[in-house]
């Protein structure tokens, strides 16, 4: 009729709760409720994690780190922000992959991706060595089981490449969710330690996806992983190709060098493309066009290739630049959001050698 729970590791012989293992015996709530406070009352990790667990369902991602001890079994006081930072770096990477797939995003699908780990909850990280984040089953199960995929995709790549030196798998890894991004995530994790492990376990009440097992073990990866998660990593940015597109968008800063001439125009995209900003070098009549239309208050539609090479923030070949007719409240709106991210008088700085490329690559991530 009953159980007994103990929390793993050393607090094991600290708590002990009575736990019924069916509610259809009559003091089956109180035992729960009993157990409910009790976990609320305890200090270990494993107490908060079934809490969270219990308040929204959700599949656990858990890493796992061999830090070097230091004396009194301590660790560096930077190991817990390095876990954190590499964890989210890595649902970054998984939450991209649930959008496209690609060896290399650079800025594409930033924003949407940020916004699906908004309901992601994170633990504790005591000395760097172990995280969990609690991805909202409702949400977040594509995102757990495309990094579960592409972390084993991942694995048998490396595999792969120690044992034959063939970058092959690493390509055809691409399919199932592995990256630029997520193996310089897994480097970010890796480095420093003595080796590393990341587990999916998924929440029961949504059961365990299809073609996945119910207690997976954890993917490890070791210093000596390190060399082929690089080589995979320049080798994902260096392939990536450019992409043709037709974006259209608002002019947010216009800069050249003297009154004529070429000049640089930077554009906040408003449809495609899945990158917040691009910068476009433009002839004097194109350069022409963009100042009128930022003038009027209409967006411009141009043509062109955006450049895997920077992150995909820069269009190339630009040509058949022109303006976009929208209804008035469509373009008042449109000049109260231009005005609100940028002041008026950068729109046409005129500076000596300014090439409109002043800003760097967080502040188009962050827009």
């Amino acid at each position: 009729r009953y159980g007994r729970w103990t929390p793993p590791g050393p607090a094991a012989g600290a708590t002990s709760l009575l736990v019924p293992v069916s509610r259809a015996f009559p003091d089956s709530e109180d035992l729960l409720g009993e157990a409910l406070l009790a976990l609320s009352r305890s200090s270990t990790p494993a107490a908060r994690e079934i809490l969270v667990s219990l308040a929204v369902p959700s599949d656990e991602i858990r890493w796992a780190r061999d830090v070097p001890a230091g004396p009194g079994d301590t660790a560096s006081w930077t190991a817990e922000e390095q876990l954190r930072a590499a964890a989210r770096r890595m649902l970054l990477a998984g939450a991209l992959a649930t959008r496209a797939r690609a060896g290399y995003f650079g800025a594409r699908h930033r924003r949407t991706a940020a916004t699906a780990l908004e309901n992601v909850l994170v633990g504790t990280a005591p000395g760097g060595r172990r995280l969990t984040a609690f991805v909202p089953v409702t949400t977040g199960r594509p995102l757990a089981l495309t990094l579960h995929q592409a972390l084993y995709a991942a694995r048998e790549a490396v595999d792969y490449r120690r044992a034959t030196g063939g970058m092959e798998a690493f390509d055809a890894a691409v399919a199932a969710g592995v990256s630029h991004e997520l193996t310089e995530a897994l480097v970010a994790l890796v480095r420093g330690t003595q080796g590393a492990g990341i587990a999916v376990d998924w929440a029961p009440a949504a059961g365990v996806p299809e073609g996945c097992g119910a207690l997976a073990e954890p993917v490890e990866f070791s210093p000596g992983d390190l060399p082929a998660l690089r080589e995979a990593a320049a080798r994902y940015l260096r392939a990536e190709p450019s992409v043709p597109v037709r974006i259209t968008g608002t002019v947010v800063r216009m800069r050249r060098s003297g009154p004529r001439g070429t000049g640089t125009v930077r554009l906040r995209v408003l449809a495609g493309a899945e990158v917040p900003h691009v910068r476009i070098t433009l002839d004097e009549e194109a350069y022409r066009i963009a100042g009128h239309a930022h003038l009027v208050g209409l967006p411009v539609r141009v043509l062109g290739r955006l450049e895997s090479r920077g992150g995909f923030r820069r269009l190339t070949g630009a040509c058949e630049i022109a303006p976009v007719q929208v209804d008035d409240a469509e373009r008042d709106r449109l000049l109260k959001a231009v005005q609100e991210h940028v002041e008026v008088a950068a729109f046409f700085e005129e500076t000596c050698g300014g090439d409109g490329d002043g800003e760097s690559a967080e502040d188009d991530d962050a827009g």
